[in-house]
């Protein structure tokens, strides 16, 4: 029997309609909506779709936008200065600095200097470290992990007790969801490039993570018969029947892996939309703590 599959799009919908109602609660109540500033460091397209998203996805719930498009041959003095004056703007609920950066811009000096109650990306130092430490509780979690871990509850998946494989150990998604699967009491693995016998251990999760950037990499018998599986990646593969000439897949193979996992998102269509919807959550909780 094939796999129920995760709708991160209908999920991140409902999301979205959920903010939306406290966004209107709060311009009711205090004349105030949350603030969204966007920092844009040259022309990647990439980039400017991401952040062209992000911009319909808060006018779409209400959340105000600010805008800051910089040419890519900006100082790192300035561009520190362009989130100094956003850190006191007083409208402004969260930054986020769209990554990558140029090669002469130092990334964690810029990140580090984003206000700790705007840091909606979630990728303060301190953020981080509170994350990773037993009975703390960082101010912002990093969207995609977060969202990562609400398709699980929303999705009625246990997650206390059960073995979880995350594959992968970016910063930005296989260290962060490991600590918050750690924080749920789930048994934890990490695997990696350097990792011994990965089907084998792969094969022994009841939820997976796989947030590699190697498209299709996860085959169906490398999955556990009823595990749940989360499919972060999105990787770009030649088809010449497609209208692009590419099509998107994951890091894992889905036709394979549905007619044995229990549950497993989609790529498009599963993790992608959560993430946006998380960075939404975070600016709306960011509005909150200032107001209330």
């Amino acid at each position: 029997m094939s796999a129920q599959i995760i709708d991160g799009k209908a999920i991140a919908a409902t999301i979205r309609g959920e903010i939306k109602a406290e966004v209107d609660a709060m311009q009711t109540r205090y004349s105030q909506v949350p603030g969204l500033a966007t920092v844009l460091v040259g022309e990647r397209k990439d980039s400017q779709t991401y952040v062209r998203m992000k911009k319909k996805a808060c006018a779409e719930v209400g959340i105000a936008s600010f805008s800051h498009d910089l040419p890519a041959d900006i100082s790192q003095a300035d561009l520190l200065k362009v989130v100094q004056d956003l850190n006191a703007h007083p409208e402004v609920n969260g930054i986020l600095v769209q990554l990558p950066l140029p090669d002469h811009i130092n990334e964690e000096e810029i990140l580090s200097a984003i206000s700790l109650t705007k840091d909606v990306d979630g990728f303060h130092p301190i953020n981080i470290g509170r994350l990773s430490m037993k009975r703390r509780a960082p101010l912002f979690v990093p969207c995609t992990p977060k969202g990562c871990i609400e398709l699980l509850d929303r999705s009625g998946v246990e997650i206390e007790g059960r073995r979880a494989v995350v594959l992968g150990r970016s910063n930005i998604v296989g260290l962060p969801v490991a600590m918050l699967l750690l924080h749920r009491n789930a048994t934890l693995t990490i695997c990696h490039s350097r990792t011994q016998n990965l089907p084998q251990i792969v094969r022994e999760a009841d939820i997976l993570i796989a947030a590699v950037g190697r498209p299709e990499m996860v085959k169906g018998d490398w999955i556990k018969p009823g595990a749940v599986v989360i499919d972060v990646g999105m990787n770009a593969v030649d088809d010449p029947a497609a209208a692009k000439g590419y099509r998107l897949v994951g890091d894992v193979a889905f036709d394979e892996a549905r007619e044995v996992a229990s549950a497993i998102t989609p790529v498009p269509g599963g993790v992608g939309p959560m993430t946006i919807a998380m960075l939404l959550r975070n600016t709306l909780d960011g509005a909150k703590r200032t107001l209330e």
